[in-house]
């Protein structure tokens, strides 16, 4: 998926050693530079607070985790994979008697997903954040093998919060001038979803931003044909307005 992109988020976390879980590829925490393994329900329980960050009341989470059991089951079970995780000395869960969270401090490699594409869709970028286009992107990475509903919710939420920000990215980078690296990210948002007709405009924009107008015309003829097969429905008016001048050109 991104692990190229977490990888460079991750380093500008590093100038001290951190503690951080990883739920991208095989599950582990890395604490002061030591990898530790993560147990089935290290990772659940870790994932969950991962992906929903603050405070939680115990009972709810272990509803969550557990569904299928009785309430003082699902508590029972909580209280062993705290006390497991505190045996390992992993300990990046804080804890009461009624609340839990992730201890202060903790960096998660979805996180730091989640707060790059934020960044980009609301136009707040770093000066790093331009530096590395994802080749494509696959949540099914995310915690592979696992397949909690609330953890299939996650992944797609993800999903669609990096196709969009793969979408501004490109949009950035064409209005920087870097017209191939433009291309490069509508692309892999396209190929995604190849029914997503933001991407396919902002695919439009990357061709005809480096002068490709042809190229952009072809491509609009092969995705009207794909929704019409698919769906049975013309791409939206503004799009084809959009296009409009470039479908009517004989020549370049």
């Amino acid at each position: 998926m991104t692990l190229g992109l977490v990888r460079a988020l991750e380093a500008e976390c590093r100038s001290e050693p951190v503690r951080s879980i990883h739920l991208i590829g095989p599950p582990y925490a890395a604490l002061g530079g030591r990898q530790r393994h993560l147990t089935d329900g290290h990772t659940r329980l870790l994932a969950y607070l991962a992906f929903n960050r603050g405070e939680h009341d115990r009972r709810y989470v272990a509803s969550t985790l557990w569904p299928d059991v009785c309430a003082a089951r699902a508590a029972g079970n909580l209280r062993v994979e705290l006390w497991r995780l505190r045996r390992d000395d992993i300990g990046l869960v804080s804890s009461d008697e009624h609340r839990l969270a992730l201890a202060d401090g903790v960096t998660v490699d979805i996180q730091l997903l989640e707060d790059w594409a934020a960044r980009l869709i609301s136009g707040k970028l770093r000066a790093t954040d331009l530096a590395w286009v994802p080749r494509n992107i696959c949540t099914a990475e995310i915690l592979p093998g696992v397949f909690d509903d609330w953890i299939e919710l996650e992944r797609g939420r993800l999903q669609q919060q990096m196709l969009h920000a793969m979408e501004c990215m490109s949009r950035e980078l064409r209005l920087a001038g870097r017209h191939a690296e433009a291309l490069d990210a509508a692309l892999v948002v396209c190929h995604a979803d190849p029914l997503r007709e933001s991407a396919q405009a902002t695919l439009f924009e990357a061709y005809l931003g480096e002068g490709n107008r042809q190229v952009a015309k072809r491509r609009f003829e092969e995705y009207r044909r794909l929704v019409m097969d698919e769906l049975g429905v013309e791409p939206s008016p503004e799009l084809a307005v959009r296009m409009a001048p470039y479908l009517r050109m004989d020549h370049p």
